[in-house]
């Protein structure tokens, strides 16, 4: 658990007494909300949970957590996060040589959902709670996401559904209904620092502050160890052109698309606030840019980029092509900022 998860923990103690059936956790990603429900299962999986609540570490059953193979549990996510060892262990050469050359799926598919069944149609092994983690949510595909609808419709006895959501506009209303919903809110960025400089992080209020507030997404980014997409973008963003907005696609073809949107909405909101505040949020070492931009871009003209960069973040996952959704997107953005 981290720090500033610990206000949260205890408020989240008073839902134990009458378990819902399903509880979905929401915020900001990067904050670290898969680790915190990760945590909640154990807990409620545990035979002898401490005072406050925390799984106590040392049961069988936290022993079996610890080794993924707890049989009252299961976790649900996208292929992309499946990082854990002995996954195709028992395939053929072939069918592994065949998978391996496609790309691991981004979405919770409606074969997971259904995978679900015999687990919770089985007695647990203690008598105690049968606990489904599935994260985050809203990569839920449409097929899968109406089977988990009816799973929460008529919840199995003694089964505990925890789900995890950046985005709670991406999920059915009527999943939203049938969840008991649990804010889990971003970091003061005084604490988010404090917590970065203990993760002996160089440049630790650069990377904070690029990365929305969001500690986890900026301890991430600076393992990572270069910021050379983010410094191509940022480059253009600050002197935008037609001729070096295709230079900067060619570039950025190959970048992670949600995160191009998200580093452009974050300088549009730069912009925008420098505008009307003189105030810098992200991108404080771009002071002169951004004030340069500010004082000659149109407001409505702002407005209307910042409008356009939403409406791309739904879709950037899945664009005809990459290099035309980049392109298009940095010619747009010189339109409104020139």
């Amino acid at each position: 658990m981290y720090p500033w998860q610990r206000a949260a923990w205890t408020q989240l103690q008073a839902l134990r007494a009458r378990m819902p059936h399903a509880i979905l956790f929401h915020g900001p990603a990067g904050t670290g909300k898969a680790d915190f429900i990760e945590a909640f299962a154990q807990a409620l999986l545990c035979e002898n949970a401490r005072p406050d609540g925390q799984a106590c570490g040392v049961c069988a059953s936290c022993g079996w957590f610890a080794q993924h193979n707890h049989p009252d549990y299961r976790r649900v996510r996208p292929e992309a996060l499946e990082d854990e060892p002995g996954a195709g262990d028992e395939e053929g050469d072939g069918d592994r040589k065949s998978k391996s050359t496609k790309a691991p799926s981004k979405e919770i598919k409606i074969e997971q959902i259904r995978a679900l069944a015999d687990f919770m149609n089985i007695t647990t092994h203690r008598q105690g709670l049968r606990v489904v983690v599935l994260y985050p949510a809203e990569a839920l595909n449409t097929p899968a996401s109406n089977a988990l609808l009816k799973t929460l419709e008529e919840p199995p006895p003694g089964t505990v559904f925890l789900l995890s959501s950046n985005s709670l506009d991406r999920l059915l209303p009527t999943i939203l209904s049938r969840c008991r919903k649990f804010a889990l809110p971003m970091p003061s960025h005084d604490d988010a620092l404090a917590w970065l400089n203990a993760q002996s992080v160089p440049d630790a209020d650069s990377w904070l502050r690029e990365q929305g507030g969001a500690p986890l997404a900026a301890l991430a980014a600076s393992a990572h160890g270069s910021r050379e997409e983010l410094d191509v973008l940022l480059a253009f963003l600050a002197r935008p052109a037609p001729d070096a907005a295709l230079r900067a696609a060619d570039k950025l073809a190959k970048a992670e698309l949600p995160a191009l949107v998200a580093w452009t909405q974050r300088w549009l909101y730069d912009v925008f606030s420098y505008k009307l505040s003189g105030k810098i949020r992200y991108y404080p070492r771009y002071q002169k840019e951004l004030a340069a931009l500010a004082g000659r871009a149109q407001t409505n003209n702002l407005l209307r980029a910042i409008k356009a960069m939403n409406e791309r973040r739904g879709v950037a996952d899945h664009p005809l092509s990459a290099k035309l959704f980049v392109e298009d997107m940095l010619l747009e953005y010189t339109g409104c900022c020139t």
